[in-house]
């Protein structure tokens, strides 16, 4: 299979940074994976501090795996076991053909906890804080109030095949661990949104782009333009009633 091949390559080229332990979380952990269209989410704890030379050595290291297939879609923060407890901390992130920092969530985390998939080393348990309800709670409902609702006024945004689909699954998401405390898969979500009252016609179509095989063809411009207003339409009033129900308005 390519994504175990990717892996076994990932995991050679990180052994001589010695990870403490290296997990895997998202769909691939999930067991929701759909290899081609999901991205590969993990997380590598390194012995740290992480300097200049390290910097380089992760970069290097990513590097040499782009001609691999999938590679593009390999993301991994890299932290420490002197920084693994502040959620709000940002670490270094290979994502999207690049170095960055950002945080690990506490959706992340819990996420590890709940169902991580460990791929070397020790698992998320003997080294990673648990994540509270309350934490979990407030990070959604700020994670919609945020960073969701405002990116809803953005119309172009909405054209975006990754924006249409990951605004809807994300508001089912946050919806069910608001209401229940826990968390689903993007599957679990396609199926909650009918009863939320999400658009019929755009469910279907994050449905076939990301299970139907053969992938369909591009959409028509017309659709596209269709999928942004009804997309819009839906998540604007539905984050705000979320965020008031939980008592952030």
């Amino acid at each position: 299979m390519t994504t175990a091949s990717l892996l076994d390559g990932f995991l050679d080229a990180l052994l001589p940074l010695r990870p403490r332990a290296v997990w895997a979380h998202g769909s691939l952990a999930g067991g929701d994976y759909q290899e081609g269209r999901s991205d590969l989410d993990l997380i590598a704890v390194l012995p740290g501090p992480l300097g200049p030379r390290h910097v380089w050595r992760v970069a290097t290291l990513h590097a040499g795996l782009h001609r691999r297939p999938l590679a593009a879609k390999l993301h991994c923060s890299y932290l420490t076991p002197a920084a693994l407890d502040d959620p709000d901390r940002p670490h270094l992130t290979w994502a999207h053909g690049g170095l960055l920092r950002r945080p690990v969530t506490p959706v992340t985390r819990r996420e590890l906890h709940d169902f991580g998939r460990v791929l070397y080393g020790e698992p998320p348990g003997g080294l990673l804080p648990p994540v509270s309800r309350e934490q979990l709670r407030g990070f959604v409902v700020r994670d919609q109030r945020d960073f969701w609702r405002p990116a809803v006024d953005k119309a172009g945004l909405w054209r975006q095949d990754v924006w249409v689909d990951l605004g809807l699954l994300t508001f089912a998401r946050a919806t069910v661990t608001l209401r229940d405390g826990r968390l689903i898969s993007k599957r679990e979500a396609l199926a909650e949104l009918p009863a939320l009252g999400a658009p019929a016609d755009v469910v279907a179509d994050i449905a076939r782009r990301r299970y139907e095989s053969p992938a369909p063809a591009p959409a028509d411009p017309d659709w596209v333009t269709r999928r942004a207003g009804a997309a819009r339409a839906f998540l604007g009033p539905a984050i705000d009633a979320l965020v008031r129900g939980a008592g952030a308005g």
